[in-house]
């Protein structure tokens, strides 16, 4: 069966796709349903190709700007820590996992505006524990936080004093 690609000109970066401004081929359907009605990408026409080339030193400053206010969140964030209180098992396994909704509301209650798909997991979260995730600020931006799960309160406080003491390199 062929595949067919549909070629779009990228008005922002994405780190799995291109650059601002490359030409990429991509799935129609991806193209269709999220990249043209979000306006994160043109169709590759002469036309769009010749109007992207006028517009983009103000597009690009536009990027600029914006990722020097989210270099600015990003170093306001770091060092966050947010706890969530979780059911466990004898061994420290979860019921459940948490979800990018878990943290961004945590990190709503902590003074931070995210939304859910800034989050990024690398794996579940299924232990209880300290663990990173990255939020996602902008396309050339992630910060670090550090995400405590504890069964109660008082757990999650001696989890924090006790990651404290612990030289980095020992904390995995």
């Amino acid at each position: 069966m062929l595949k067919r690609k549909m070629q779009v000109i990228l008005m922002e970066r994405f780190e799995k796709l291109g650059q601002m401004g490359q030409v990429v081929a991509v799935a129609p359907g991806y193209a269709r349903n999220y990249l043209l009605p979000n306006k994160k990408a043109q169709r590759a026409t002469k036309e769009n190709l010749a109007q992207f080339e006028t517009k983009k030193a103000q597009l690009e400053a536009t990027n600029l700007k914006q990722r020097q206010e989210a270099e600015f969140v990003a170093k306001s964030m770091e060092g966050t820590q947010i706890v969530i209180i979780r059911q466990a098992s004898e061994v420290g396994q979860l019921y459940g996992s948490v979800r990018n909704r878990d943290i961004s509301e945590g990190l709503t209650k902590s003074g931070f505006t995210v939304d859910k798909s800034q989050v990024i997991i690398e794996s579940p979260i299924k232990t209880l524990g300290i663990h990173t995730v990255f939020i996602s600020l902008h396309p050339e931006v992630r910060a670090p936080i550090g995400v405590v799960i504890a069964q109660s309160e008082e757990e999650a406080t001696m989890k924090v004093a006790s990651a404290e003491e612990t030289p980095a390199e020992e904390v995995a």
